[in-house]
C-alpha cells in the first residue's frame, strides 16, 4: 500500500471519528498523522522493511504507529471497518461537497435518510434540505452548485498526489527484467495542476516480465486488462494507469503521441502532411509518391528516425519543445522561428517570500525554517507569519510580530549568509482594508495580502475589496490572489483582468503560490500578468520545512506559462527585489 493510500485510510478514519462525535484532540492527532505520511518521501512500507521506529515521525503516536503497520501488512484496518458497521461510509463523499461538514452529514443521514450524494442531489431538488434546520435555501443551493462541481473534478487527482502514487510504482517496474526504458507521458508529463490516469510507456525486448511486474504490483486495487504489450490497472487511490510496451524504434513517436497535447499533435501532423510524411505514435515515415497519410497500414512508407522525441520534431522542422509548452499556445510557431523561451529552472531561485513557522500555525522554528532556506542555497528569505484576524491560525499582533522581529535580529547573526526579510501575510478584511497598524505596515521589509475570508462576495464586490488593499502604499505583494484549492474550493469572483492592471499601475507583485493545492495564479493567469510586465514572484507557503521542497510546482507551473527567469522577482539578487519592495509614495 502507497503512502497515498495510507493517509487515504487515515483521513477517513478521522473523518469518521468526527461524525460519531469523538475527542476533538483524537480526531486532530489523526488529521496530523496524515499530513505526515503525505509528506513522507520514502514508502513507509520500506521503513517498516528497514525496522524504522515510525514514532519518530512527527505526529505519528504508538496507535498511529499501529495502524500504519497493519495497513501496509494486511492491506486493512479494522477500526476502519468497525467504524463502517455503525456510519456509512459514503457519507465520507458527502463531506467533500462544500458546506457539508460531520455535523450536516450526520444531520442528513440521521434525519433524512440521505448516505449518498445522488440521495442527496435528489432532496435538494425537491427543496427537502432548504426546510432542515441548520441548512436554508442558500445552504440548499450551494449544495447543487457543490455537486456539479464535485462531480467535475472527483475524476482528476492534484499533480503532487499523482507523483506520490506514480515514484514508487515507477521504483517497483524498474526492477523488471529485460527492461531497458521507462516514462510517463500524458497531462502528467506536461506537468498540468491536475491529472486524470496515468500513460506508462516501455521498452523491452521481452514484454512480459515487464506486464508481469506492472499487475503484481502491490498498490493495484484491480487489474483491468493485461495483453501482450499493453495492461491496464486501477491503483488503489482509484487513479487508471496504461502500460504500453513498445519497439525501441518507436519509442519517441510513441512519447510525443502520448505526451500530448491532442491540439500539440494535431497541428505536428498538419506540419508532417506539408511534408508528404505521415506521423503517428509508430513513427513518422516518408510517403511513396501517390500514397498519402490515410493508408489503412499506419507503418507504410520508409520510417525515418523514430527512436527519439528530437528527432520527430526535426523531420518536421522544428526544435524539441518542452513537454510543458506542449497546448497549442504558439509553441510551434516559436519553434519554427527558433523563439522558444529559456524557460525558468528551480536552481534558478535565489529565496523564497512567503513560509510560516511556530509564531502562527507553522510546523517548524522561526530558526529551523531559516536553516533550511540556507541549506537550499537561498540568499534571501521571508518569514511571512499571518496577521491578527487569523484567530485560528494564532496570528500575529503588533506586540507578538515585535517579539518576532527580536527573534529575527538573534537569529539572523547565527545565519550570515541568508537575509532575513521581516514580512507578514496580512488579510484583506471585507472592506479592503489591511488587518495590521500603519505603524507595523511601515516596518515590515515586505507585506503580503491575501482573502481568507468571505470567499462569496459577488464579483464586484469582490474586485473593489482586492483592489482598495492594492492600492495601499505599504503593500508589496498580493498572495494566492485567487484563492482557489485544487478539487476543494473554486476561485473567488474577481476581475482579475482589472486587478492586474492594478497591480502594474501600484507596483504590486503578484504571487504564484507553489502549494501543489493552490498554483494560484493558473498558468493561463500568468501569461496575462507577464504580457502586463506585472512582477511575478514564485513563493511556497510553506508551513513547515518539508514545505519548502513544493517550490518545483511552482517552477512547473510557471514553465507551463512560458516563464523565463526575467519575468520572476525572486530569480534576481537581493538589492534588485529590495528595489523593488521599497515602500511606494
Amino acid at each position: 500500500m502507497d503512502n497515498a493510500s495510507l493517509a487515504r485510510h487515515l483521513d477517513e478514519l478521522a473523518d469518521l471519528l468526527e461524525i460519531r462525535g469523538d475527542n476533538p484532540f483524537r480526531i486532530r492527532a489523526y488529521r496530523n498523522a496524515v499530513r505526515t505520511v503525505e509528506a513522507e518521501a520514502i514508502p513507509f512500507s520500506r521503513l517498516l522493511e528497514e525496522g524504522r521506529d515510525l514514532t519518530e515521525l512527527p505526529g505519528i503516536g504508538k496507535e498511529m504507529a499501529a495502524h500504519l503497520r497493519e495497513l501496509v501488512e494486511t492491506g486493512r484496518l479494522a477500526l476502519l471497518e468497525q467504524l463502517g458497521e455503525e456510519i456509512p461510509l459514503s457519507l465520507l463523499e458527502l463531506m467533500r461537497l462544500p458546506g457539508v461538514g460531520p455535523k450536516k452529514a450526520k444531520k442528513l443521514w440521521q434525519e433524512l435518510g440521505i448516505t449518498t450524494v445522488e440521495a442527496l442531489e435528489t432532496a435538494a431538488r425537491a427543496g427537502q434540505i432548504a426546510d432542515l434546520e441548520g441548512f436554508g435555501a442558500k445552504s440548499q443551493a450551494k449544495i447543487l452548485a457543490g455537486i456539479a462541481d464535485y462531480r467535475q473534478h472527483t475524476a482528476r487527482f492534484r499533480i503532487d498526489q499523482a507523483d506520490r502514487m506514480v515514484e514508487p510504482l515507477l521504483a517497483h517496474l524498474r526492477k523488471a527484467r529485460g527492461l531497458e526504458r521507462l516514462e510517463v507521458a500524458g497531462s502528467w508529463r506536461r506537468r498540468k495542476e491536475t491529472v486524470g490516469d496515468l500513460d506508462l510507456l516501455a521498452v523491452a525486448q521481452d514484454s512480459a516480465p515487464v506486464i508481469a511486474a506492472f499487475t503484481s504490483y502491490s498498490g493495484v486495487a484491480r487489474v483491468e486488462s493485461a495483453g501482450e504489450t499493453r495492461s491496464t490497472v486501477v491503483l488503489e487511490s482509484g487513479l487508471q494507469v496504461d502500460l504500453r510496451v513498445i519497439p525501441r524504434e518507436s519509442f519517441g513517436a510513441a512519447l510525443v503521441y502520448f505526451t500530448g497535447s491532442k491540439e500539440h499533435n494535431i497541428e505536428l501532423r498538419k506540419r508532417a502532411v506539408a511534408r508528404h510524411l505521415k506521423l503517428n505514435e509508430y513513427g513518422i515515415f516518408r510517403l511513396p509518391p501517390g500514397s498519402d497519410e490515410t493508408d489503412e497500414d499506419p507503418r507504410s512508407g520508409l520510417r525515418l528516425p523514430s527512436e527519439e522525441e528530437a528527432a520527430i520534431y526535426a523531420a518536421v522542422d522544428l526544435r524539441w519543445v518542452p513537454p510543458e509548452l506542449r497546448e497549442n499556445r504558439g509553441e510551434i510557431a516559436a519553434a519554427e522561428e527558433g523563439k522558444l523561451p529559456e524557460l525558468l529552472r528551480l536552481e534558478d531561485l535565489q529565496g523564497d517570500l512567503q513560509m510560516h513557522s511556530t509564531w502562527s500555525d507553522g510546523k517548524n522554528t522561526l530558526e529551523e525554517m531559516v536553516a533550511a532556506c540556507a541549506a537550499r542555497g537561498y540568499r534571501y528569505m521571508a518569514i511571512t507569519d499571518h496577521s491578527k484576524a487569523l484567530a485560528m491560525t494564532g496570528g500575529l499582533d503588533a506586540k507578538r510580530l515585535r517579539e518576532q522581529w527580536r527573534e529575527v535580529a538573534e537569529i539572523a547573526e547565527r545565519h550570515p549568509g541568508i537575509r532575513i526579510l521581516r514580512g507578514q501575510e496580512v488579510d484583506i478584511l471585507a472592506d479592503g482594508s489591511l488587518d495590521a497598524d500603519e505603524e507595523i505596515l511601515a516596518e515590515l521589509d515586505v507585506v503580503l495580502v491575501s482573502v481568507h475570508s468571505r470567499f462569496e462576495l459577488p464579483a464586484a464586490e469582490q474586485t473593489r475589496r482586492v483592489l482598495k488593499a492594492i492600492a495601499h502604499p505599504q503593500v508589496n505583494v498580493l498572495a494566492h490572489p485567487t484563492g482557489r484549492l485544487i478539487n476543494q474550493r473554486k476561485p473567488i469572483e474577481l476581475d482579475l483582468d482589472e486587478v492586474l492592471h492594478a497591480c502594474q499601475e501600484h507596483r504590486v507583485v503578484v504571487e504564484l503560490n507553489a502549494a501543489p493545492e493552490r498554483l494560484d495564479l493558473k498558468d493561463t493567469q500568468l501569461m496575462l500578468a507577464r504580457k502586463l510586465g506585472v512582477p511575478i514572484v514564485i513563493s511556497t507557503d510553506a508551513h513547515s520545512v518539508k514545505g519548502l521542497e513544493m517550490m518545483r510546482y511552482g517552477v512547473e507551473q510557471a514553465r507551463r506559462a512560458w516563464l523565463e527567469p526575467r519575468d520572476v522577482l525572486n530569480t534576481r539578487p537581493l538589492n534588485e527585489v529590495l528595489e523593488v519592495l521599497a515602500k511606494r509614495p
